[in-house]
């Protein structure tokens, strides 16, 4: 409950996510014979907010959220930067997903910067999405993978472009319209951690994600909550010119924020010092 009130209120712009995510994570833990991990993959232009629902699904499962010491993150260029450690990489990432999971089977793992991963990392935790009742005595079936990148965005724009052009609103667009569409991209793109990634292939993936791209409305929506949240009183005006300032494509209909809502914080700063 706590997850879906969370996303309706925070959450801007992206019906399918919330749709998508609530079913998946409260299915998930209300299953009490899963055959296999629960992972999703969260994709979409930066500012669309994939960090943000992974932070949400972390605070509706955990007491401490992100915080919890069962929630464990890792950002691409920070904890795997050397393409010649991968080897290294993969042994530490799996001794790492092996040693948490057996302490805590309900364990999180967030991934970020998927699209800036080295191709072939991921791989090796294939064996621990994989449907194994035990490996080595312990059980994955408990635990949850989220993965977020930027990859496909381009693909999600078409889409939601394609809608637009044919006078259709984009809460018309279904999961249906955009998934395979979206793993086939992410698993052709070469400059993704997923490519050709046999956990795609093997379709360990149980849910690939579109956040699509945010139009000026949403922008606003989200200027007004953070006014809000710094216990302001919210100005229309100062919504509008934060709004207005942001830089918007394709260049001719400009409809979509290019960085979505990922400067609005910064932007306050100037307005609310």
């Amino acid at each position: 409950a706590a997850l879906q009130e969370n996303l309706d209120k925070k959450l801007f712009g992206q019906h399918l996510v919330s749709r998508v995510v609530v079913k998946a994570v409260r299915g998930f833990l209300n299953n009490t014979n899963a055959k296999k991990p629960l992972a999703l993959s969260l994709h979409g232009w930066t500012g669309t907010g994939k960090n943000f629902v992974s932070k949400i699904v972390a605070e509706s499962i955990y007491k401490r959220g992100l915080q919890s010491k069962y929630v464990h993150q890792f950002v691409a260029t920070l904890h795997f930067p050397h393409a010649h450690s991968i080897n290294l990489y993969k042994d530490q990432l799996q001794s790492w997903i092996r040693g948490n999971v057996s302490v805590c089977p309900r364990s999180l793992f967030i991934f970020d910067e998927m699209d800036k991963m080295h191709a072939g990392l991921i791989d090796s935790i294939k064996p621990f999405l994989d449907y194994y009742e035990l490996l080595d005595g312990v059980s994955y079936r408990q635990a949850i993978f989220i993965f977020l990148s930027n990859a496909g965005a381009e693909k999600i724009t078409e889409v939601a472009l394609d809608f637009w052009r044919n006078g259709r609103t984009r809460e018309d667009i279904q999961l249906t319209d955009i998934q395979n569409a979206l793993s086939v991209s992410v698993f052709n793109n070469k400059n993704s951690g997923f490519w050709h990634s046999t956990l795609i292939d093997r379709n360990l993936i149980d849910y690939f994600i579109p956040f699509l791209p945010l139009e000026y409305k949403h922008v606003k929506m989200c200027v007004r909550v953070e006014i809000e949240s710094r216990g302001y009183a919210v100005d229309e005006d100062i919504v509008s010119r934060i709004a207005d300032e942001m830089t918007y494509f394709p260049r001719e209909e400009r409809i979509y924020s290019d960085k979505g809502c990922k400067t609005v914080d910064a932007k306050l700063d100037y307005y609310y010092d």
